[in-house]
């Protein structure tokens, strides 16, 4: 499993070194990072930062990049990866959208999920494809990196699991280490309720469950993402070499030991 690196600012980053494929290697350590979003660091987070990653992919839409820009580290590459580009509540975590959607689904938090999980595929449709292809050929080119989204949890997360995929995980393994990022977000859905509740100014409780389904990480979700996967491309392998162009043999010569 991925482990985290603490930060002072930064609860959900992970280095994927240290996973073990299936024909039993490891990734390397030191070398692939994901996180969430690095708009607010500390001076030690920063100089950490500095010394460990020399290439930042930020995932993010404009909007969410003009609303938080990424703090410049010294030293390290900055590249634009917009894996979706409209407001989208829940995925961008862009202000106007996440209150519009919270403001609509706060009372259904069935049809919360079900949304959750139709962004999930459209994590397979094209545009979101030919931008992981993007991100999946950087790859190979620039080392060590740090991918992010704002949360880093869905298009961070599936970054990660496509990488862990071409890589050669489990697909347990990696079902495992992207529920992980339940425990390191939860805290920051614990505060957005009392955001929340403000925002509807009430002392009530108020469905908590919405909340969840919208800024945490369900299993269902990422299995609508391999589902789409394989109705589009037919399987994971198909996904990876026809759809993304991904060259597993150098990916696996360049991270694996």
């Amino acid at each position: 499993m991925s482990h985290l690196i603490h930060f002072d600012k930064l609860n959900n980053t992970r280095d994927l070194g240290g996973m073990r494929t299936t024909d039993g290697r490891l990734i390397r350590e030191h070398l692939l990072f994901r996180s969430g979003s690095l708009s607010e660091l500390s001076d030690h987070d920063m100089e950490t930062l500095s010394g460990t990653i020399r290439t930042v992919v930020d995932l993010r839409s404009d909007g969410e990049r003009e609303q938080k820009p990424d703090l410049m580290i010294p030293g390290v590459n900055y590249i634009h990866i917009p894996i979706v580009e409209n407001l989208t509540g829940g995925i961008t975590r862009e202000k106007e959208a996440d209150m519009s959607l919270i403001r609509e689904f706060i009372f259904k938090p069935d049809e919360a999920r079900t949304y959750m999980a139709e962004m999930y595929r459209g994590f397979a449709g094209d545009a979101a494809v030919r931008q992981y292809g993007r991100f999946m050929q950087l790859l190979l080119d620039e080392s060590p990196v740090l991918w992010h989204c704002t949360a880093g949890k869905d298009r961070a997360g599936i970054a990660s699991v496509i990488i862990e995929e071409a890589l050669g995980v489990g697909r347990e393994d990696i079902i495992e280490d992207y529920l992980k990022t339940e425990e390191y977000i939860k805290k920051d859905i614990e505060n957005l309720t009392g955001v929340i509740k403000q925002l509807f100014d009430t002392d009530h409780d108020l469905p908590t469950e919405t909340l969840q389904y919208l800024f945490g990480v369900e299993k269902d979700y990422l299995m609508t993402f391999y589902a789409a996967v394989d109705e589009k491309f037919g399987s994971m392998d198909s996904f990876l070499e026809e759809g993304l162009g991904v060259d597993r043999n150098l990916l696996r010569e360049k991270y694996l030991e």
